[in-house]
């Protein structure tokens, strides 16, 4: 039955009215993203009857920049690599949301978003720049256009206009980062995880590497970083974890790790001082 002083067409393009506010309300509010999560859930590994690694977790949001860090000996390595594929755990799982990738090897695992920049140096040394970079292009299931437009914009976005046609090994340690790195990114991976990336450049190189890891996470790229330089470490991650003796000791904030008294002990000393890196309004 219509309300009383109005006709039935009158209530339904009331209502009806009503419906597309709400509606419009609805729609207006940002809605962001779901964001996807690599995770290792309990890994173990052994050497005979060795156990380097002991029920480690550790996860990775896209979007964040997390350090895995720890002395020597402690399992930092291994567990970054069974994360990376490079060594196959004997217990545990490691996930990239719901799809389970633990026997994925590294190739595998870059298929389905996951980047690995090396420590040690991966450039082609007797191919310029720019081939480094389109040799990776090549591999993708893309057209000639896009590769093209994808190479320039990665050559100016890592600023490598003015090397893009020299070789490999003419490259110094902050350029041959920049260019691993624009490499990586020519994938479009979701996650790169970055194996010692200060180590062999310059002071200067190295704050423009951690500017470069920055934007990667503006990129909504998730970064898993392990070094052994734990101040330029933590000056750009948004948590930590502290492996000590095969276990996770600490996890958490770059302050709540260096205001740990247990961490200070058996890891960072009690004279370290946290200096935080801020790139916000960094061109």
């Amino acid at each position: 039955m219509a309300e009383e002083g109005f006709t039935e067409n009158q209530v339904e393009l009331n209502t009806a009215e009503t419906l597309v506010e709400e509606t419009e309300v609805i729609s207006n509010e940002p809605q962001e993203e779901p964001k996807m999560v690599l995770r290792t859930e309990n890994l173990v590994k052994k050497y005979g009857k060795r156990t380097v690694v002991s029920h480690v977790s550790i996860d990775v949001k896209q979007g964040e920049i997390v350090g895995l860090l720890g002395p020597n000996g402690a399992g930092k390595t291994t567990s970054f690599y069974m994360t990376v594929g490079l060594i196959t755990p004997n217990e545990g799982r490691i996930f990239l949301d719901d799809l389970e990738i633990t026997k994925y090897p590294v190739y595998k695992r870059a298929q389905n978003g996951i980047g690995y920049l090396a420590q040690e140096a991966s450039v082609f040394r007797k191919m310029s720049v720019e081939d480094n970079i389109m040799a990776v292009l090549e591999m993708t299931n893309t057209s000639k256009e896009y590769k093209k437009e994808k190479l320039e914009s990665l050559i100016a976005e890592f600023r490598l206009q003015k090397v893009r046609k020299n070789l490999g090994d003419q490259l110094s340690g902050g350029e041959r980062r920049r260019t691993e790195i624009a490499r990586c990114l020519a994938i479009n991976p979701k996650f790169i995880m970055l194996d010692e990336p200060f180590a062999g450049v310059d002071p200067i190189a190295v704050e423009d590497i951690q500017h470069i890891v920055w934007k990667l996470k503006d990129k909504n790229i998730g970064i898993l970083i392990t070094d052994h330089n734990v101040q330029e470490t933590l000056s750009i991650t948004d948590r930590a974890y502290l492996l000590f003796e095969g276990k996770i000791l600490f996890q958490g904030t770059p302050e709540e790790l260096a205001e740990n008294k247990i961490v200070r002990e058996k890891y960072l000393s009690n004279s370290f001082v946290l200096r935080r890196k801020d790139f916000e309004n960094r061109e």
